[in-house]
């Protein structure tokens, strides 16, 4: 209908240059038609037309793979992150389980503060992780635990363990830059009815990680990710779907993460709500001292 409308109006603007132009040729003829010459008039001016504004070329998409992590990792880029989150974890005997945390994160690209607080049901309220992430090595970790009054260091040989009945792992939960991982093409694939790259990520020497490569899929509409398969040599570990896609903020943000753990046979998903970027936090709030008082 777009089409036919903006096609309809250049006829009509055609239309009325032609009659417009015919004017002064009428006017002519009848003059002359009275009799006697028809006294010659000015000669017309003429306007050049003004030149058309070339529209703006748009960069071609990236196709080297680290430009395309690249990418996403930067349009995705906040000074800071709030929400609230609601785990439902599906177990592999069927029993399902829900818990709530809040999360807030401070700084982005990997060099960040997190903190994830539970905050329900009674039996976890109040167990916390703060995380410090680093652009070029392992994060530190430590966890809150209300019952014991203390707070614990989360050892590098610990991160594969599951972080409190959730299918996520404590490694799942710190944030890897993207020069941290070496990275090759291996196609397109369809995800969801969406076109993605598919690009094989593993981790450069020196990076420690219970995951031997990852297999990414990024949306080539948004350059969101779509989901991230975790492999420990041939076997697949865990698979993380990002889903119900909305713009926040004008931030691509996945609403809904889904993550299957192959080894137990579970699962568990993530609902963000109250998901709010660039918010006033401080370095105040991501310390040990906050991490005990909650």
């Amino acid at each position: 209908m777009n089409s036919l409308r903006s096609s309809s109006l250049v006829v009509a603007a055609a239309i009325a240059m032609a009659a417009f132009g015919a004017a002064p040729i009428a006017q002519g003829t009848a003059s002359t038609q009275r009799g006697g010459a028809a006294k010659p008039g000015p000669k017309p001016t003429t306007t050049p037309a003004p030149k058309a504004t070339p529209a703006p070329k748009t960069p071609p998409p990236p196709t080297d793979p680290r430009e395309i992590v690249a990418e996403t990792q930067k349009r995705a880029t906040v000074t800071s992150q709030h929400y609230e989150g609601t785990l439902q974890v599906l177990e592999s005997g069927g029993k399902v389980s829900t818990k709530h945390w809040t999360y807030d994160r401070l700084g982005s690209n990997g060099a960040s503060k997190t903190i994830i607080r539970f905050t329900e049901p009674a039996e976890v309220k109040g167990v916390a992780l703060l995380i410090f992430n680093y652009p070029d090595r392992a994060s530190d970790q430590w966890m809150w635990t209300p019952a014991l009054n203390r707070e614990r260091r989360v050892a590098t040989q610990d991160r594969r363990t599951r972080f409190f009945g959730t299918d996520f792992s404590f490694e799942d939960l710190e944030e890897r830059d993207v020069a941290r991982s070496q990275y090759v093409m291996s196609g397109t694939e369809t995800i969801d009815g969406q076109a993605c790259w598919k690009i094989e990520s593993t981790p450069l020497a020196g990076a420690r990680s219970q995951y031997t490569k990852a297999i990414l899929w990024i949306r080539k509409s948004n350059f969101t990710y779509a989901q991230i398969d975790n492999y420990t040599d041939a076997k697949l570990i865990r698979r993380i779907s990002y889903k119900n896609m909305e713009q926040v903020q004008g931030v691509w943000t996945a609403r809904t993460l889904d993550v299957q753990d192959f080894t137990r046979n579970s699962r568990t998903t993530l609902t963000l709500d109250a998901l709010k970027y660039n918010v006033p936090l401080t370095d105040s709030q991501f310390t040990i001292e906050a991490l005990r008082r909650g």
